[in-house]
């Protein structure tokens, strides 16, 4: 089988890539737009492309909308540390500073809603607002696997990404046909062959399925370590920044019950949507609603008429 290279997630369309500088590394983005900024941040086992139908949807309607590739992921570079959410979250508001804007409005699904909502406690004048997909309040999160039976048992493939190595191998073996079962087993609505092909390509990108698996590492590791109690500690601080909570009815990843006690950690303006007949990837099972409703919630906060 062979590997990729990072020109892999250049997928073409109607914006412009290019990289930009932050904390020592390099980012691949994906633009297009003038207005107020919007970033965007993928999950796993995906990359910047999740995004395809909202950023040209975005764009026409006043708002400059920049997807990044997560560090390890895509065109991103992939060093060997930082896959903390600290670390994360300074790449994110890292990129808005290199993309020459003072705040952003931070859009995000499953990990990439986490590193939002870390973003938002860390960086409150550099997250103007936040919409979340598929992502609950990281404590919320990390409650729910502790006492809901249900919410362990859709996250156990988190547990396996612990082992050295095999993870690693599962995530490539058979051209990463792992990356296409995750994706139909999580979506409501079964993805385009065609569109799980360029999910697995982009995670044979050389370095991407060690990388992204370090997220998860991290999340497990760090609950006996002083790193994830300080982690959980600074997550205790409320949010004051609005919040857009999107959530798939269907997800399989992560339940709606688990995300939707998230409002007892925002102190500001907070709005619920479920999302019917959608499942974790509400912007590629429903990308109309996403549009609609991130409209929405920027003309709510006053950022486009």
């Amino acid at each position: 089988m062979a590997v990729l290279d990072a020109s892999t997630a250049l997928v073409e369309g109607p914006w412009e890539h290019r990289m930009v500088a932050a904390g020592g590394a390099r980012f691949h983005v994906a633009e297009a737009g003038e207005g107020p900024l919007v970033l965007l941040l993928h999950g796993f086992p995906q990359f910047w492309w999740t995004w395809r139908h909202v950023i040209p949807a975005l764009a026409s309607a006043g708002v400059r909308a920049v997807a990044m590739d997560l560090r390890g992921y895509g065109a991103s570079d992939k060093p060997p540390r930082g896959y903390d959410p600290a670390t994360l979250a300074s790449d994110v508001v890292g990129v808005v500073r290199a993309l020459g804007a003072a705040d952003a409005v931070v859009v995000g699904n499953g990990l990439g809603g986490l590193l939002g909502w870390t973003a938002a406690v860390a960086y409150p004048k550099q997250v103007r607002g936040l919409v979340a997909i598929g992502a609950p309040h990281p404590l919320r999160f990390r409650a729910a696997v502790g006492r809901d039976p249900a919410q362990l048992a859709v996250s156990r493939h988190v547990l396996g990404f612990q082992l050295p190595l095999l993870p690693e191998r599962r995530l490539v073996e058979d051209d990463a046909a792992y990356v296409g079962h995750l994706l139909r087993a999580w979506s409501a609505q079964p993805p385009a062959d065609e569109v799980v092909e360029t999910y697995r390509q982009a995670m044979r990108i050389a370095g991407v399925a060690h990388s992204s698996l370090e997220y998860s590492r991290w999340a497990v590791r760090s609950l006996v370590r002083p790193d994830g109690a300080r982690y959980a500690r600074g997550m205790r601080v409320p949010v004051k920044a609005p919040v857009l909570h999107l959530h798939g009815a269907e997800d399989h990843a992560v339940l709606s019950r688990t995300a939707a006690g998230s409002a007892a950690h925002v102190t500001g303006y907070y709005r619920w949507q479920l999302v019917p007949g959608a499942g974790h990837f509400v912007q590629e099972e429903a990308p109309e609603v996403v549009v609609r409703e991130v409209l929405a919630f920027l003309g709510e906060q006053g950022l486009v008429a």
